[in-house]
């Protein structure tokens, strides 16, 4: 996985100071609060709304058990139908193969429909670094690119700005991205619209190349498919004259019954929509409409490695919804930015871990940012049981050592010890019971448990000294 978010802190150091930001605060609890009460509603709606939660989780854990065969009938059918299909195995060759395509066609800028592959792999900076300019033409990206910003929320990147701020951010940045905001522009969501619509039209009419994602791939046809509720998508697939997507190789789908499963729940799980305002597909190319030529890359970058652990691989059963933020305790208080990954909120904290692999500061961290609660799971509408996952990504973190589990196990291990002896039981306690004034509250080497709390005062008597007095 790329390295563009590694360096951070882990999620406890960078959750401290989001959650003593008011407004960051104040945002997230109104945006969040609003996206999971519509989506409760429109899921209500539907009666068979269990059963379409399992056959998701069942077309998904199929689809990765024979992935390597539906990942080359989905070859074939891209192939045959005019594309031509590439293969990355990690962030640098996806950056490389996506950076010669758009060099081999002259051009120095794309537009790009939003992609949370691409952000994974740190594709913009990638191309920057090559002299090619990447636009974002999702309303929330184009904020969070405007505003020298990092995404923090799957659906909505920009959930951590008001209306006032992103005016602001249009006002100062526009003007040296393309067309410059409208004077006397207002924080209504209306205007706000207008101006990135009229900022964004100048690009998609001069833009030869798009760059996409893809939110499925039906491995029978070859079919690429896109979700999206503004329309900039459709102008970014449509308008090029090449197409590149770059797409996580879990996204594949036998065929097409399957894909009408996740056209049900989909939308109702994340924009709380019966339908999707926009859903785009294509296959290949075509002489009469669209891109003329088209590239697919699919891009592994740790995939392979998830599929092989048989508890963490139903991580790659997501399909990006982010219901699983909007009830998360957590991520409503820490943020996005907290998680240090493309993936925020529970999802993020057992995907990113597996795609970059547990060792840097935050990987180790990221199992450790949920209350296991169990809410992320009871929204997850492919059913994946993300407490579980966390369990078991932490057992691997323990396994790799580290002091402080190194002190934790040898103090597990004196307390087995101390709890097979009840000699040994009671005479620790009745030394702890004797010398209680001298406690400190706070005693050093367990700050991670006091810093916001003070241990218990420990009783005069134990109760074994109790039991002793008075039921004997």
């Amino acid at each position: 996985m790329s390295g563009t978010y590694l360096g951070m802190p882990s999620f406890p150091k960078a959750a401290k100071d989001a959650v003593h930001n008011v407004t960051l605060r104040a945002n997230l609890r109104h945006a969040t609060h609003t996206i999971r009460d519509k989506r409760a509603k429109a899921v209500a709606e539907l009666e068979d709304w269990a059963l379409l939660r399992e056959a998701g989780k069942q077309i998904k854990d199929h689809t990765l058990r024979h992935l390597d065969r539906y990942l080359e009938q989905l070859e074939s059918a891209v192939t045959a139908a005019g594309g031509t299909v590439h293969w990355a195995a990690d962030a640098e060759e996806a950056n490389r193969i996506v950076a010669d395509l758009v060099k081999a066609t002259g051009e120095s800028e794309v537009v790009k429909v939003k992609s949370m592959a691409t952000q994974e792999i740190g594709l913009n900076e990638a191309l920057k670094a090559e002299g090619i300019s990447a636009y974002e033409t999702d309303l929330a990206e184009l904020i969070v690119q405007l505003g020298d910003d990092r995404p923090s929320h799957i659906l909505v990147p920009a959930i951590h700005r008001n209306r006032a701020e992103i005016r602001d951010i249009f006002e100062r940045k526009m003007g040296s991205w393309g067309r410059p905001a409208p004077d006397g522009l207002s924080d209504s969501p209306a205007e706000l619209a207008e101006a990135a619509r009229l900022h964004l039209r100048e690009k998609f009419l001069r833009a030869k190349v798009g760059i996409s994602g893809a939110n499925f791939m039906v491995a029978e046809t070859g079919t690429l498919v896109v979700f999206e509720s503004e329309g900039n998508g459709r102008m970014c697939l449509t308008l090029p004259e090449t197409l590149i997507s770059v797409v996580g190789i879990e996204k594949v789908v036998p065929g097409w019954r399957d894909l009408e499963v996740f056209l049900q729940t989909l939308p109702r799980s994340s924009t709380a929509e019966r339908m999707n305002p926009y859903t785009s597909m294509w296959t290949g190319t075509a002489d009469a409409d669209g891109p003329r030529t088209f590239h697919l890359v699919l891009l592994d970058n740790g995939r392979t490695g998830t599929l092989a652990d048989e508890v963490g691989r139903q991580a790659l059963r997501c399909i990006r919804c982010s219901a699983c933020l909007n009830v998360c305790p957590v991520y409503e208080r820490a943020g996005g930015h907290a998680y240090g990954s493309v993936y925020p909120g529970p999802i993020g904290a057992i995907l990113s871990p597996q795609l970059r692999g547990i060792q840097s500061e935050i990987d180790v961290s990221l199992p450790y940012a949920s209350s296991l609660c169990g809410a992320c799971y009871e929204v997850c509408p492919v059913a994946i049981d993300i407490p579980e996952v966390l369990l078991h990504l932490r057992e691997k973190v323990v396994d790799q050592g580290g002091k402080g589990h190194r002190l934790e196990k040898t103090a597990i291990k004196a307390a087995g010890w101390i709890l097979d002896h009840p000699a040994a039981l009671a005479a620790v306690e009745k030394t702890a019971s004797g010398t209680r004034g001298l406690h400190p509250g706070r005693p050093p080497g367990a700050g991670a448990w006091t810093a916001d709390r003070e241990l218990p005062e420990l009783p005069a008597q134990s109760f074994r000294d109790w039991w002793k007095k008075n039921r004997t």
